[in-house]
This record gives C-alpha cells, structure tokens and sequence, in this order.
C-alpha cells in the first residue's frame, strides 16, 4: 500500500480553492445565510497555536454549514494598528506600515496553508484608509449624537508606552501590554458615552441564549448594576460647604459610621488648592491607578480635613471627614461613608487612622455580643446597635426601610447606580486611526468635515521621541477650513474602536460611500456564530455590542443592538514552560533530551529547569511554530491534533506525541482509504449483510449531534471507532453501490476536520456535488440493548436483550443465566425495580 503524500495533496486542494474562489459568497436573500467569525489576529508577524486552534473550530463550522446548504459567510481580517507596530518600528528602525504589511503577508500565506474555508475577497485591514475613514465618519457621526465628548479628566496613564489605558485594560495594577505599574494622569481626553446604555447592555444579556453564562456574568458584574440610596450628609467645619452627597448601596449601616471618605477630584478639594501637605498628598496618590482593581491591591491613604459629618439617622454623632486615594470621582458623588466593620477596605482605612469600628451587623448564628475585631464582616445577617433598625434582617428588609426613613426625614433617595463607566478613547501614539478633530487657537472643537476624510497620518516620521510624535508634526496638524487655520488632534484612537465594528465592514468590504450597505447589513447580521478567547469577555464584547447601540440610537435605518446571537470562547493551547541556569525563557527549539533530563543544546552541561504548563506567550517563549508542523506533518494532521485532545472551551495540552499520533492515525485512514477502494473496484453483486448500512447512519447521527454542540473532540473520538468498525467491515463483501453510498458519506462528515485529505479520497471514488448526508432514522434502532442488572443495589452484570422487553421476560432471562442466578435466591425476591431498557434492580 502506498504512503499517503500529504505534502501534494495539501497543495493540490490548497490551490483548487483558490483557483476557484470556492469559498466566495455573495448576498443572497433567497438562501438561508450563515455568518460565522473568528475573532481577527494582531498581525504579529507569524500564526501560533492559538490562531490554529480558533481558526480550525471555526472552519469545521463553517465548512459543516456550508454543506448543509447555508450561504455561509467566513471572512478574515487583521487589527492592524496598535502600539506592537510602533514600538517594533522604534526597536528596529522602521516604518509601522511596512512592518505591519508584511507581518499581514506572511500571516495570511500560513493561515492559506491551513487550508481554512475563508473568503479572502473580503479581506480588510483596519490600519488601511478605506477602513478607518468610515471609521472616522461613525466617530463624527456619534459626536452628532452626542455619544462622544472631550473632558478634561484622570486617566490610567502607562509610564512605559506613554499612553492612556481604559478601566479594561489595567489588569493588577498594571498596563495590559506593557506590564508596567499604571498612574493616574489627568489629561484632556475623548470618551465615547457608553455610560448611556449601562441598563440597555445589562437588558441585552437576557436574550443572548446562545453565550457561555460565565461571560454573560463577567459583562453583569462589569455594568454593575447597584441598587442603593443617595444621601445628604450635612457638613460642620470652617469652609463655606454646608452638604455632601455620598451614594451607597448600605444605607442601613449608618448606625456604623465611622469618616467621610472624599475624592481628591472632588469639589471641596479647591479649598485646599493651597496646602503644601494636600499637595503632597494628592501628588502621592497619583502612583495609584484610577481602577478599582489597581486602588483594592494598592495601599489605603488619606489626608484628614477639618471638617466633620454628621450621620442623619444619629445627629449627635459627628465624624471627620478624610480624602483618600480609593475613593473614585466617576462613582456615585465622589464621596463614600465609612463603615469600618462590614466592609473591608474601610476596616483598613480604619486601623490606619485608629478609627472606631462599630458592629451593626451580627451573622445569624451568633449573638447580639457578636463584634468584628481582626476583619470587615461584610455577610448578611441582622441589624444591632443601630436603635431604631435593630432585628431587622439584613440586608433584604434593612436596606428598604432605612431608605423610607431617610426620604421620609428628606435626607436622602432611592437611586439605582451603575459601576460602568464611559470609554476613554484617546491615545497618545502615532499608529492609530487618527481622530478626525481640529481645534482653533483658543481650544474650541471643529469636527473635520465628512468631504475631507480620510484623515490620514503622516509618513516617514520620526518616532524615536518623547511622547506623541505626531505632536511635533506641524506641517501635518496645521490645516486649513472654510479658510479658517486649525490644528489636528494629535491623539489617536484605542483599537479596541477598530475591532469594535469590523464585523460589519465584513458584510460591505468594498463599500465606499458608508461602512457597510443597509441590504448587506439586513441579509448577513447578526454573526450567527462568533468565536474568540473568553479574555475578550469585557473588552472587546462589550465594546462591540456598545456599538450597536451607538449606531442604532436615533437611526431609523439600523436597528441591530446585538452584534453575536451565539458566542464560544475556546479554551487556549498551553506548553511546559522553561529556564536556563541564569533564569531566561527559553524555547522548546532550544532544548535537547538527555537520559530523560532536559538540557540546553548549545551547552549540554546546564540543566534546563521545567515549569508548569501554561497558555503559549512569546514572552516566555513556550511556543511551537504551527508552519514548522505543517511542513513536517500536513495541515490535516495539524487540524486532528488541535481538536483532539480537550472540549474546544477547555485548554489544550501541546505534546509533540500528539501530533505524531495525529499523523499516523491519517496514515492508517489512507490505507483504509485504498482497502475501501479496492473492494469499490472488485465490483460484488450483492450484500454481505447490512451492518455497514446500520452503523453509517449511527455514526452520522453521532457526529451531527457533537458538531451541533460544539464537541469537536468526540467527533475525532467517532473518526476512531468508524476506522476500527470499516478497517474490519470492509472484510466482508459488499457492492460496488452499498460501499460507494456509505463510504461517500462518511467522507463528507470528515471533510469539516480533515478538508484536503477528505477531498482528495472523494475525488478518487469520483463523488461531486456532495452535501452533509442526512441519517435514516428507522435504521438507529438497536437489535440488541444492554440492561444493567443490580441485585440488592449492586451491578452485578449486563443482560441483552431485545428493546422494550418486559419485566417478566427479562426476569426470565436472569433466571436462566448462571451469573446472575447466583447472587439471589428466586424465593426470597421481595421488590423488583424496573427502568425499562436500561435498569433491573432486584432486592431480595
């Protein structure tokens, strides 16, 4: 038997598809339509194991889709602007553009190799100008809107890009790409108004049925929706400010109050404008991050006033009021009260300043004598030491009442609040879309008109400088409007804006008039089927579905407020991690195996330490380059392995045992393959028997069930047990017909997993226009099923026996089966219990 050449084969589909445009798509409202996305790639220069693992999902369905007869839409782009480009540009020496160019090239010949059902007429590129200039024209279109505003404000500021980061992207305390520890920075800065949807998106979650729960809870507890009550507190000192209002959603530890915790944005802070040791203070705060994550991590500092607060359900207590580095403008009022016991960042503030922390709340278990000491008690419980609220439980009926005595005294009210916060989308980098703005001498804002866009950036300059290199661009921020001079905005706008909307360029990629045409937008949206890292869950998700109802607020002609009916966020690809004496990452490729220890291969003296297995990084250089694979073992076995050995949604274990089983199991399918065609070719009369026919379509309806649910690693498990069934089958004679009509079928399941070899068999056996075979349902019924048997509880065996026999037949089939008839006594039988066709206990 000949070897299977995957490496002519591979080429020989590879250049078919392209030849042909087999995977071109058209608008067509007579078809039934399938949109199905992958998140697009930063073109970094090469693919790694994570693109192969999304991009392979995808294609198996979309290729499953397009068989069943959807017009399927499987595009593919890059999110071509971002900071990598710039600082590799400054690394190196070169221009962004061409880098990134290039990188896009090298990229898109790997993914080809893949062999991936894309339609690569409909490639975009979001750092290319027919893209972001209709970019730029949502940008102004919202600005109509009053969607997007300018202010003046404390930003997330990245001390190592030099750039402002959103809320999302500050991760611990520090920049998401960088790593370095965030500051705050206030800076002049564009938001789009997400703020504005906070109950829209949080509603919108509710009819999304097809996305994980796990990120529909991330995108809930990101919105925050908080039910609480706003309150005046009145204020006593020697500053003209006789209130501050403070919203909190645990009115009903007031009795517990213990300081007024103030921002250092907030308004009373101009009457201290002048104190050094304020100053010092304020300067101090400014190495925290404006993030709720970086301000829990980080520690709790304040700087006491003069001002005391009185607590409106207890007028006699007074407490001072502080301003503290964890109390953000952009919540509530800018203004928290304290209640050291029952929560924990305001037990620490507490311990700091020696602070009275006075229990209002005990656990249910526990006494009235019940009193916090080493930590906030933050549970429910009930209400004691507040005089008037006492035994009531909290915080299910406290916080209603407190809230009644508070409106009904006119010193506070029911409000609901939100954690979301609007999307700062400035950036101070050159490789970017850039802002479509211009300022006049005194500041005042003039949208570029839509006639002059694109806005594009300047070429060959000079990016080796301190700060925003297009702020010492002065030939190209000095332009000239209805013969006014005005300057550019110099800032450029968060990718995250990008990748906010590509999805619909997709639709109208060649559109030059509007980003997308209403009639593509109407036939392809929503995405039937997105697919992505579920470390998008907040970012990009949220942004993207902002979007839509950015685009359709005040629109008659868009109305789509979700971009993706179904979402699956597949798990990543993960490697042994590794360390050379001195510390450094390094690579497998770097490695040499010696009596079962590892060692480096340029000195193989030093030990090489293994760490455990985590998500492939180039920064710690576990990675495995996928065209390295594909040379050495095709794109089929590639695509086997990646689907093989976890759930999609679960993390993937990369062993090179793996792949080479991978390849072997295809080597073993092609001999299968010649087997089958042989017997085709010997042309028998008649049938041997009909098991081919049963198991066929028991195995179409396996493999259309885990394709329907995502459970592409038990199709690979069917691809198995259908090689041992035929590779024994085949034995036995069958005609031409019967093994033409099974075996074609079983073909077709597999060309989603395993296209080129797929094709390539269905060629021989010289099948045409195929499509995903259906499955006869009256042949899925089992001759023979298998019944437990327990006796007392216990499994004592399996009986088979026809389907739907009954009690006393099955009964009788014990009595007579020398196993079975040991383990009780006939005359001692006191109950009998019966799942029919699955279960007999018998208690005796």
């Amino acid at each position: 038997m000949s070897r299977y050449n995957f490496k002519s084969v591979e080429t020989k589909w590879q250049n078919y598809w392209e030849k042909n445009k087999s995977f071109k798509v058209k608008t067509d409202p007579s078809k039934k339509k399938f949109y199905c996305l992958e998140m697009f790639p930063y073109p970094s220069g090469k693919i790694h194991m994570g693109h192969v693992r999304n991009y392979t999902i995808g294609d198996v369905l979309a290729r499953y889709k397009s068989l069943q007869g959807y017009n399927v839409l499987h595009p593919m782009g890059w999110d071509s602007f971002g900071m990598p480009a710039e600082n590799a540009a400054k690394q190196n020496n070169l221009d962004p553009k061409k880098w990134t160019e290039t990188n896009v090239l090298n990229m898109r010949t790997q993914l080809k190799k893949l062999g991936l059902s894309i339609d690569w007429d409909r490639e975009i590129s979001t750092c290319n100008k027919d893209y972001y200039k209709h970019q730029q024209a949502f940008f102004l279109e919202l600005f109509e809107k009053k969607l997007v505003y300018r202010k003046e404000n404390y930003v997330n500021w990245d001390p190592v890009d030099e750039t402002v980061l959103a809320n999302e992207q500050v991760i611990d305390g520090k920049g998401w790409r960088s790593g370095a520890i965030v500051e705050r920075k206030k800076l002049s800065q564009w938001f789009f108004n997400i703020s504005k949807f906070s109950q829209e998106l949080l509603d919108g979650l509710e009819k999304l049925e097809s996305w994980p729960n796990k990120v529909k809870t991330m995108q809930k507890n990101w919105i925050g929706k908080s039910f609480g009550c706003e309150i005046d507190f009145k204020i006593e000192g020697d500053l003209p400010i006789k209130n501050i209002k403070c919203f909190t959603t645990r009115p009903d530890t007031l009795f517990g109050f213990s300081f007024l915790a103030l921002s250092i944005d907030h308004e009373v802070s101009k009457f201290f404008s002048d104190n050094k040791d304020f100053l010092r203070f304020k300067n101090e705060c400014s190495k925290t991050g404006t993030t709720e994550e970086a301000i829990a991590v980080g520690d709790k500092i304040g700087f006491k006033t003069n001002l005391e607060a009185v607590n409106p359900l207890n007028p006699k207590q007074k407490v001072p009021v502080y301003f503290a580095n964890f109390v953000l403008m952009d919540y509530g009022f800018g203004a928290v009260f304290g209640c050291p016991a029952h929560d924990q960042r305001d037990f620490d503030f507490a311990k700091k300043y020696n602070l009275e922390i006075k229990t209002v709340v005990r656990p249910i278990d526990e006494d009235e004598k019940f009193t916090v000491s080493d930590e906030a008690y933050p549970g429910p419980g009930i209400i004691i030491n507040s005089d008037f609220l006492n035994g009531l439980s909290a915080p299910e009926n406290s916080i209603l009442e407190t809230i009644k005595i508070l409106e009904k005294k006119k010193l506070g009210k029911k409000q609901i609040n939100f954690r979301l916060k609007d999307w700062g989308v400035s950036r101070q980098r050159y490789w970017g879309c850039p802002i479509p703005i211009a300022y006049d001498e005194n500041g005042k804002v003039y949208p570029i008109p839509k006639s002059m866009l694109p806005v594009e950036l300047p070429e060959n300059i000079n990016l080796n400088i301190k700060g925003n290199p297009l702020d010492s661009q002065n030939n190209w921020r000095e332009i000239n409007i209805n013969g006014k001079k005005l300057f550019r905005e110099t800032d450029t706008l968060d990718t995250f804006v990008c990748s906010s909307w590509y999805y619909l360029r997709f639709c109208s990629p060649t559109e030059t008039k509007y980003g997308f045409k209403k009639e593509d937008i109407d036939y392809w949206m929503p995405v039937d089927q997105y697919i992505g890292g579920v470390e998008h869950a907040i970012l990009h998700l949220l942004y993207s579905r902002f979007f839509m109802q950015a685009l359709s607020h005040d629109n008659n002609n868009f109305n789509i407020l979700e971009p993706f009916s179904g979402l699956f966020t597949q798990g990543m690809v993960c490697h042994e991690t590794y360390k050379d004496p001195d510390n450094n990452w390094i690579s497998p490729d770097e490695i040499e195996n010696i009596n079962g220890k590892k060692y480096l291969k340029k000195d193989k003296s030093k030990l090489v330490s293994v760490g455990p297995s985590e998500s492939m990084s180039k920064s710690k250089k576990n990675t495995i380059d996928p065209e390295n694979i594909i040379s050495n073992y095709g794109a089929d076995s590639a695509r086997l392995f990646i689907l093989s050995d976890s759930p999609p949604e679960k993390d993937v274990q990369w062993s090179e045992e793996g792949i080479i089983s991978s390849f072997k199991f295809i080597q073993k399918l092609w001999k299968l393959n010649e087997k089958v065609v042989s017997e085709i070719n010997k042309n028998h009369n008649s049938d041997f028997d009909d098991e081919i026919v049963k198991y066929t379509n028991k195995y179409l309806k396996r493999v259309h069930d885990n394709l329907e649910s995502f459970s592409y690693n038990k199709i690979i498990a069917n691809l198995y047990e259908m090689y041992s069934f035929l590779n024994k089958q085949i034995e036995k004679t069958y005609s031409k017909q019967t093994l033409v009509e099974n075996y074609k079928k079983i073909l077709i399941t597999m060309t989603p997993i395993l296209p080129h070899f797929a094709n390539e068999c269905l060629s021989i056996i010289k099948a045409k226009n195929f499509k995903w075979p259906e499955y006869d349902v009256s042949m899925l019924k089992e001759d023979n099923i298998n019944i437990v048997i327990q006796i007392n509880g216990k499994k004592r065996g399996l009986i088979q026996a026809k389907p739907n026999i009954s009690e006393e037949k099955l009964l009788e089939i014990i009595k007579n089966d020398e196993k079975m008839v040991k383990y009780f006594n006939q005359k001692n039988i006191k109950k009998k219990i019966y799942i029919k066709d699955k279960l007999l206990n018998i208690i005796s």
